[in-house]
């Protein structure tokens, strides 16, 4: 028998303005690396894969101290 359980979620304002923003880190980072997926399959019918993805992402949160490493 699967259990789930919920957790309600009452952020003060600063903690909203923070999850905010790193949904929407999140999210271009995603988007960004589908983008690539497709780009790579299509000009070169190259299959980036997850493994080779994840591995460039220490460079990205080198690149960017603000965003993706905070």
């Amino acid at each position: 028998m699967r259990r789930s359980l919920k957790f309600l979620l009452r952020p003060t304002r600063r903690q909203a303005v923070a999850l905010g923003a790193c949904l929407e880190d999140h999210r271009q980072l995603y988007n960004a690396a589908l983008e690539h997926r497709r780009t790579a399959y299509r000009k070169a019918g190259v299959t980036v894969r997850y493994g080779d993805q994840s591995g460039e992402l220490k460079h990205i949160r080198a690149d960017d101290p603000d965003g993706q490493a905070r």
